[in-house]
């Protein structure tokens, strides 16, 4: 059974590591909703409670699934989704975090997720055109009103944690956040640590480039949203990447690890009010990611893998250039 793990200062508690739920309808081929909704299941017989998703997600799809799956067992477990996006027509683009369009969101997830309450809301990308503290008091009023418990923040900057915080405490921030993606390090983490504010690390196995399972973004099918999505795993990028891979399935050879297992225990010995989400749809990749909280890697090994940034390098940006436009910092 996996232990607990506390997000913020307000008093949510979580398992030590969460389930991703986006991909089971969303981004990464085609979903299987029998195979998803056990998976689900098969988190919480292993004390995973933590279950991340999102309006965007299908759009709406993914709320709706976790909503079937956990509507006979939503005591004991934490559901975390996101607002803040423009959609239409089953497509999203652009931000939209208006005071009125939160709490439309609010009340379409409630129904989605048949709850009465979502444990974790995130503002899903910040909003330039709504002022934080408008955001923020939105979700202030809603944890009042018993609709929202916690507050969180998804890929926002310091200037936006700091203010929103100022005004409803932040509990946990989602970024992506991995042996390979280390943009939080300079700034962002020294400020989680400051205001108190926990992290829950999106894509920690690089999806699924840290475990040695990704395929070159050209070999995905047209809609895959690694087919185009993410340069790291195109072309010569993803040939000069494989130094990292190549480092990780190394240190995990000792242990008799997986290399997705190192990646997660990587991220849980760094901090303890970290919470990765890696995602996945099937039970077998499940049961081998939560395994990574009984492995405990060397300092020395712990070291090897802080530095890996700095002596073999990433190739390619973790975005497009459009979506790099969202993400505040």
């Amino acid at each position: 059974m996996l232990t607990r793990r506390r997000l913020g200062q307000g008093g949510l508690e979580v398992s030590s590591l969460g389930l991703g739920c986006m991909g089971m309808s969303h981004a990464y081929g085609e979903p299987d909703d029998a195979e998803s909704i056990a998976t689900i299941h098969r988190a919480i017989e292993l004390g995973c409670t933590f279950f991340d998703t999102a309006e965007v997600y299908g759009p709406f799809t993914n709320e709706e699934l976790l909503g079937r799956a956990l509507k006979d067992r939503r005591d004991g477990v934490q559901i975390a989704t996101k607002f803040g996006f423009v959609i239409g027509d089953g497509l999203f683009s652009g931000a939209d975090s208006r005071p009125t369009h939160i709490r439309e969101v609010v009340e379409a997830s409630l129904r989605r997720l048949q709850t009465d309450r979502i444990d974790l809301l995130y503002q899903h990308r910040v909003d330039p055109a709504v002022p934080i503290e408008d955001v923020a008091g939105t979700v202030r009023d809603l944890i009042v009103e018993g609709k929202v418990l916690h507050f969180g923040l998804s890929e926002a900057g310091v200037t936006t944690i700091r203010r929103a915080h100022a005004t409803q405490p932040v509990a946990a921030l989602q970024s992506e956040y991995s042996i390979w993606e280390r943009n939080l390090d300079d700034e962002i983490l020294p400020l989680l640590t400051e205001l108190g504010i926990g992290l829950v690390p999106f894509s920690p196995l690089g999806r699924g480039f840290l475990t040695g399972t990704a395929k070159r973004a050209e070999d995905y099918p047209a809609g895959d949203f690694r087919s185009t999505g993410d340069p790291r795993l195109q072309g010569a990028n993803f040939d000069a990447n494989q130094r990292i891979a190549n480092l990780v399935r190394e240190i995990a050879a000792p242990y008799g690890a997986t290399p997705g297992q190192v990646a997660l225990a990587w991220l849980l010995q760094k901090r303890d009010d970290i919470v990765p989400i890696p995602g996945t749809k099937r039970r077998s990749y499940l049961e081998e990611n939560l395994a990574a909280e009984d492995l405990m890697l060397s300092h020395d090994d712990v070291a090897r893998l802080d530095g890996a940034l700095a002596t073999l390098g990433v190739s390619g940006e973790r975005y497009g250039e459009k979506a790099l436009t969202m993400v505040d910092r």
